[in-house]
């Protein structure tokens, strides 16, 4: 199929060598899994309403603690909008330099398009960062006005704040904050508490049918942080998979494989 039918029925597109590659399989995610980030929820949703109803919105830099849901948020919004004429190209920050080319193969098109880069960084003496601050900001070329840029990293300012081998790397490190100024939106996504995580574990059990009182649960996913999870969304969910996974496996009898010392320890 061309790019246009596929637009009818693919979600999702990686920009690779100067052509549109349709994504099958997307995994979407639904809202009703995120857990203590209610704020940047409703500010996200409510841009993405502005975008796909051709009202003015903002590009949005998600950016924050590694597992706390920011690419997870971002793909929801796919899923949420994905009729009234959503789509997501993933962009790599190796293919900055052909953004020009990409706008040209959307403009006109009857969909709206969010350009996502995930986990997004520089590094002091990276040249790509200035071309996507011209894009950003509008150089002589104008963005066409159905696409708009998600980013998320885990860095505020997209940049190390300790890289200074490069001269005048203090001025250099300015300028890609300025950068950053560029996402009219700006969300953080920090750790969570305790009692956040003990919640969102609570959340993916309950989604997951599992029988488990409570004090068992939380004493088992506190064990999960000290063997070298963290309170976030994903260790959360990794934790209740691996739960539900050993529950799961009682229902077999696997001794002629593995011998008792070995299950019992």
């Amino acid at each position: 199929m061309s790019f246009k039918e596929d637009l009818k029925e693919v979600a999702a597109f990686r920009f690779k060598d100067e052509k549109l590659t349709p994504i099958h399989n997307v995994g979407f995610c639904d809202l009703d899994n995120f857990l203590g980030v209610d704020e940047q929820i409703g500010i996200l949703l409510k841009n993405t309403v502005k975008f796909v109803k051709n009202l003015p919105a903002s590009d949005v830099l998600l950016w924050g603690e590694r597992g706390t849901g920011k690419s997870s948020l971002v793909k929801a919004m796919l899923g949420k909008f994905f009729s009234e004429g959503l789509r997501i190209i993933q962009i790599y920050k190796s293919q900055i330099n052909d953004l020009s080319h990409l706008y040209g193969l959307l403009r006109g098109e009857d969909y709206h398009f969010i350009l996502f880069f995930d986990d997004l960084s520089f590094s002091i003496g990276e040249e790509s960062w200035m071309v996507l601050k011209a894009l950003l900001d509008g150089d002589i070329e104008e963005r066409p006005s159905n696409i708009l840029i998600y980013a998320t990293s885990n860095r505020r300012h997209l940049a190390k704040e300790e890289d200074v081998n490069e001269r005048f790397a203090n001025d250099a490190y300015r300028e890609m904050i300025s950068l950053v100024e560029r996402f009219g939106i700006r969300l953080a996504f920090l750790s969570f508490s305790k009692e956040q995580y003990l919640d969102i574990v609570k959340n993916y059990a309950k989604l997951r049918g599992l029988q488990l009182d409570e004090d068992t649960l939380n004493k088992s996913a506190m064990e999960w942080v000290q063997r070298g999870g963290s309170f976030t969304g994903r260790s959360a969910f990794q934790f209740v998979e691996y739960i539900y996974g050993e529950e799961k496996l009682k229902e077999f009898d696997f001794r002629y494989i593995i011998k008792d010392k070995y299950i019992n320890s």
